[in-house]
């Protein structure tokens, strides 16, 4: 499952970093990260995530994410050197209620670590596609979050 995992995440790294407009394409990108797999797994895999089309600045029809028709393609990063890094972007508390920024892709596999690390200290998270809302434990202080949270996203401080 681990490698599904990763590689859901590279197909959102390469749909969000790149204008791909066929499977021949993106199987060929996979491919470059290392990824083998058939026509087929790619269809479900595209079907999983929500894929769509629509048509980019330029009127040609790429895929897309859930929610980002107008998606905003600013590097030129393969998707492994994306994977490397966190997708972080802030942390800031309100009460009992934590908002998590990311990157563009990034919060719902990052929702899915947080949950499955089962903190007593979160009660749970919504995850978009570049914010993360957690639910703190009315007893859990801000730091006793933080420091859990640092064990899973290196960047939080």
């Amino acid at each position: 499952m681990k490698k599904k995992a990763n590689r859901l995440d590279a197909i959102k790294m390469i749909i969000s970093s790149k204008d791909i407009s066929s499977q021949e394409e993106l199987l060929s990108a996979l491919g470059k990260e290392g990824f083998e797999l058939t026509q087929a797994t790619l269809s479900r895999d595209l079907k999983q995530l929500k894929v769509a089309k629509a048509a980019n600045m330029n009127g040609k029809y790429v895929y897309v994410l859930p929610n980002n028709i107008m998606y905003k393609r600013s590097n030129d990063q393969s998707a492994s050197e994306m994977l490397m890094t966190s997708g972080f972007i802030s942390l800031q508390f309100s009460g009992n209620i934590a908002v998590i920024r990311t990157r563009p892709g990034y919060a719902s596999s990052m929702a899915y670590d947080i949950d499955n690390r089962e903190c007593p200290a979160i009660l749970g998270t919504i995850a978009g596609d570049d914010t993360i809302m957690l639910v703190v434990h009315e007893a859990a202080s801000h730091e006793e979050v933080r420091a859990f949270l640092s064990q899973i996203i290196p960047n939080v401080k």
